[in-house]
């Protein structure tokens, strides 16, 4: 296994980063599906007046992942996690381009593609290129 010190120290940075930013993205999204009232979403997210449950399930998720992607790394226990939960992201992602999509809403979608992109860049960087040990 490789570890930080014997690889590249911009590539262990550049993890660091967008984690960080991933936790920041999905901890923040959560909570805001969370706190904001229903009927307010729906006017921005047609589908979150459609899908109440879902809308409440992908926070619950996003906040998980989210503090999965940063917190077991950061604090060196069990910091395998990270990589579940980086996988956990992407899948995460995955199903809500599939969902809109579905929808007819592709045009909302490249954000997701991105997010999707940072996510399999944590998920590689920490799983293969540069694992945690605990």
């Amino acid at each position: 296994m490789s570890s930080p010190q014997k690889t590249s120290k911009p590539l262990h940075i550049s993890l660091w980063v967008v984690q960080a930013l991933l936790a920041l993205l999905f901890i923040g999204s959560g909570l805001f599906k969370l706190v904001t009232p229903i009927p307010s979403l729906a006017q921005m997210w047609s589908w979150a007046g459609e899908h109440p449950n879902l809308l409440r399930l992908t926070a619950i998720f996003d906040i998980a992942g989210g503090i999965g992607i940063v917190l077991p790394a950061l604090i060196r226990i069990r910091s395998g996690l990270t990589v579940g939960a980086a996988l956990g992201c992407a899948a995460l992602m995955l199903a809500a381009i599939g969902f809109h999509f579905s929808r007819g809403e592709a045009a909302n979608t490249p954000f997701d593609f991105v997010v999707l992109a940072l996510t399999l860049f944590v998920l590689w960087g920490r799983g293969v290129k540069i694992p945690f040990t605990s």
